[in-house]
C-alpha cells in the first residue's frame, strides 16, 4: 500500500524558516519532519512514498536526490583523469520516493486528486507532512479492511484547532465542522486509510479534501475514525518545533520506533 504525503503548503507560521524550505523539510533532531513521519510508516513496512509538494518542491527533490550519498560511504577516484565514484556501503531505507510537484497553490483535495496515476487503483495511506504520531499504523490498516468503507481517519483528543469530529458508537464519523478553542471533542490527525472511490469525490485543484470530499464521505456513511489515544503532534509553529526537538533529545519521543 502506497502512501500519500501532502507536503506543497505554505507554513506561514513559520515564515521565518519557510522563506528558504517548504515546512515539511523544517529540521527535528537533524532531520526532515517529513522523514520522521516517513520513518514511521517504514517501520510498518510501508515503504512506498508519494510525496505531494508544491511550494519550493525543487527542495524536496535535491535532499532526496542527495539522500543516498549522504548515507553511503563513498571513494571518489580521479586517478585515471576522470571522476568515478565507488559507493561501498550504505544506510539508507529500502524506499521507493515519488516526488510530484502538485502546485504551489493547489488545495489539499487537488493534490491528493493530481497523484491519482501514481497511486492507481488501489487503497492508500494518506497523511499530513506536519505531523508525527504512534499510532499503530498495521491496526490502522486492519481496521479498515475490516469496515469496508470508503475512508478511515486517525482521531485523536488534543486541544487544537482542527477538524472535529462527532463519532457514533459504531465509529462512523457522523459530522465534520471545524473546532472551537473550548472543544474537547476528537479531531482529525491524518492518518488516513483511502479507497481509491476517494478521487471521484475531488473536483480539481480548488478542492479542500477536508470540506466538501469529507462531507461527502460523512453523509453517504463512508467516513469511519480509528480514535487514538497516543501520542500526536502537529508543527504549526516554532514552539511545537522545539517540543518535539526536546522530546528526542531526551530520547522519550514517542514516535520514534526505530533505532539510530
Amino acid at each position: 500500500m502506497k502512501t500519500v504525503i501532502l507536503a506543497g503548503g505554505l507554513g506561514l507560521r513559520f515564515s521565518e524558516e519557510t522563506r528558504f524550505k517548504p515546512k515539511p523539510m523544517i529540521e527535528v533532531g537533524g532531520k526532515p519532519i517529513l522523514w520522521h513521519i516517513m520513518k514511521e510508516y517504514s517501520w510498518y513496512g510501508y515503504n512506498e512514498f508519494i510525496i505531494c509538494a508544491g511550494y519550493k518542491q525543487d527542495i524536496i527533490k535535491k535532499w532526496f536526490a542527495d539522500y543516498f550519498l549522504c548515507c553511503s560511504d563513498v571513494t571518489f577516484d580521479y586517478r585515471n583523469g576522470a571522476s568515478e565514484m565507488t559507493t561501498h556501503q550504505t544506510g539508507v531505507e529500502p524506499w521507493k520516493v515519488t516526488i510530484v510537484d502538485t502546485g504551489e497553490h493547489t488545495m489539499t483535495g487537488g493534490r491528493i486528486k493530481r497523484v491519482q496515476k501514481y497511486v492507481g487503483d488501489e487503497p492508500f495511506m494518506m497523511t499530513y507532512g506536519d505531523g508525527v504520531c504512534d499510532v499503530d499504523i498495521s491496526k490502522l490498516a486492519a481496521f479498515h479492511k475490516e469496515h469496508g468503507k470508503l475512508a478511515t481517519l486517525t482521531a485523536v483528543m488534543q486541544e487544537q484547532q482542527k477538524g472535529v469530529l462527532n463519532i457514533g458508537g459504531d465509529n462512523a464519523v457522523k459530522s465534520f465542522r471545524e473546532k472551537n478553542l473550548a472543544d474537547g471533542s476528537p479531531i482529525n490527525a491524518g492518518y488516513m486509510v483511502l479507497q481509491p472511490e476517494v478521487f471521484d469525490l475531488i473536483g480539481g485543484d480548488d478542492t479542500v479534501f477536508e470540506k466538501e470530499p469529507m462531507e461527502k464521505l460523512v453523509e453517504s456513511g463512508e467516513l469511519m475514525s480509528y480514535l487514538h489515544r497516543g501520542f500526536w503532534q502537529c508543527m504549526d509553529n516554532s514552539r511545537e518545533r522545539d517540543d518535539l526537538e526536546l522530546l528526542l533529545k531526551k530520547g522519550v519521543a514517542p514516535w520514534k520506533k526505530w533505532s539510530d
